[in-house]
């Protein structure tokens, strides 16, 4: 996997979190920098972190599902985004309270990250991933990405949610449809 796929990814499973970042701006009136590095720290630490141990899942089992692997990965990222384009087209403006409290940014990092721990189960998977340097995309992206929803949020409100939810479930799934030609050996990049 190259560092132009693993940055869409990086991406993809950054706009939950950005989508969040969007509501928190919109419910906080004066942004400080500690508010974009409370977010960003929270938010990139966590998609860093369920890839992580996605991995280290997926690395246990890996012999068990070798024959169908490409499949599973197939499968997993065309869910995550296909809820992710869901949410998208659902109207839902579902914003969270402007809190920075521990217990709410926990809650909202693990929230939004869990999609991270099912593609961390597809890199075990894949044959070419250096999982550190794809957990460190993964985690600087959503905190660049992350910071900046909430600077987003809190100028233009939630005109780019749903648009960047959009966005990341359809990069998931093409992601997800290029590993499985790649595998049944119809693509071949």
């Amino acid at each position: 996997m190259d560092i132009f796929e693993l940055l869409l990814i990086a991406v993809g499973l950054s706009m939950d979190a950005f989508a969040v970042s969007v509501c928190k701006g919109l419910s906080v009136q004066r942004l400080k920098p500690r508010h974009y590095l409370l977010t960003g720290a929270w938010f990139g630490g966590f998609q860093a972190l369920m890839p992580s141990a996605g991995f280290l899942l997926g690395s246990a089992f890996e012999r068990y599902i070798v024959s169908f692997d490409h499949w599973i990965a197939f499968v997993l990222l065309a869910f995550i985004g296909g809820n992710m384009v869901k949410e998208s087209f659902s109207g839902d403006e579902d914003c969270h309270d402007g809190s920075f409290s521990p217990r709410t940014m926990f809650l909202l990092a693990v929230a939004t990250s869990i999609d991270a721990l099912a593609v961390g189960v597809t890199f075990a998977l894949l044959p070419d991933v250096h999982i550190i340097a794809a957990v460190s995309l993964i985690g600087v992206t959503t905190f660049l990405l992350s910071a900046a929803g909430l600077k987003a949020g809190n100028v233009f409100g939630l005109r780019y949610k749903a648009r960047a939810e959009l966005a990341g479930g359809v990069i998931l799934i093409l992601m997800g449809l290029k590993i499985l030609l790649e595998h049944l050996g119809i693509l071949a990049f």
